[in-house]
């Protein structure tokens, strides 16, 4: 099947994700040397990324690694989901909603077990696009080439016809060597005028059938 494709990333791009210092305000109220929690969560963020852990393994690991009890924990993980969960970028996420039945939609995110459901619950993103490959249920992260490879495998298109976006300049280089065309984004003008200039430069393929 050959149509128009543009896949995006979520974290900086649908979302916008500041930094909000949950990390260093629970080693100052834990009276731990600033870093320590990322250093000592580091093998299990990584876990968590790929899918190699459950949820319940996180909270457990959080817990016997930062002395917290079971309170603590989920207050603790609160906080790191309202960073990862940021705000919905409402432009970008409105111009994206008018491309559906112009052009395949999908979205490629490194992601964390548990981002699913969150952001299925406060954002929809699964009706604002076709296909979501998270990589903790591919258990491949960006830059491997092989994320985008199931990313537009997903939407069944060939790599050419699929634009990419996203907030991480060695993201943007990944796809482009598997073969994408791809977008860093820094605002959403930028972004929505490359969309658009790669819409009219592929226009729809007659045997796609839009979404209903």
């Amino acid at each position: 099947m050959t149509a128009t494709c543009v896949i995006l990333d979520i974290g900086g791009v649908l979302e916008i994700t500041p930094e909000t210092g949950w990390a260093q305000r629970w080693e100052a109220r834990l009276k731990l040397p600033m870093g320590t929690v990322h250093e000592r969560m580091h093998d299990v963020w990584r876990a968590g990324s790929v899918g190699s852990i459950s949820e319940r393994e996180v909270h457990e690991q959080v817990a016997a690694r930062l002395g917290l009890d079971a309170p603590q924990v989920e207050a603790f993980m609160a906080d790191l989901w309202e960073e990862y969960l940021g705000t919905p970028n409402e432009e970008l996420i409105d111009y994206v909603q008018g491309l559906r039945g112009v052009c395949r939609l999908g979205i490629l995110s490194n992601s964390f077990v548990g981002a699913r459901e969150r952001e299925t619950t406060l954002y929809h993103f699964d009706e604002l696009v076709e296909q979501i490959v998270y990589s903790h249920e591919i258990g491949i992260e960006k830059p491997d080439l092989r994320a985008f490879e199931a990313a537009y495998a997903s939407l069944d298109v060939r790599p050419e016809t699929c634009l990419f976006i996203d907030d991480v300049a060695v993201n943007v280089a990944a796809a482009q060597a598997a073969g994408m065309q791809a977008h860093l984004f820094e605002d959403n003008a930028r972004t929505i005028t490359r969309i658009a200039a790669h819409l009219k430069a592929r226009p729809l393929a007659p045997e796609w059938v839009p979404l209903g």
